[in-house]
């Protein structure tokens, strides 16, 4: 197993479902258009008010996330090596 980070984009309202599905677009055109490698993305519903949209990267791809896509969290995950 090696640690990960999930970057994570919170999105608040009665639209937040549609929101977060539409920012994971924006995501994926994103990974098409850079050479970051994702080791996953989505997006999870946590109630009928919030729902979040994500990406998982390695830590070594976190300084341009940070600066290009600025998520508001992150959190450490396992994902299988490869």
């Amino acid at each position: 197993m090696s640690k990960k980070l999930k970057v994570i984009w919170d999105f608040r309202g009665p639209a937040s479902q549609k929101t977060a599905e539409h920012f994971v677009i924006h995501l994926e055109e994103y990974l098409k258009g850079n050479t970051l490698k994702s080791h996953g993305h989505g997006s999870e519903i946590r109630s009928d008010m919030i729902a979040i949209a994500f990406l998982i990267i390695g830590t070594e791809d976190l300084e341009q996330v940070k600066n290009e896509l600025k998520p508001h969290r992150a959190e450490w995950v396992e994902t299988p090596s490869a």
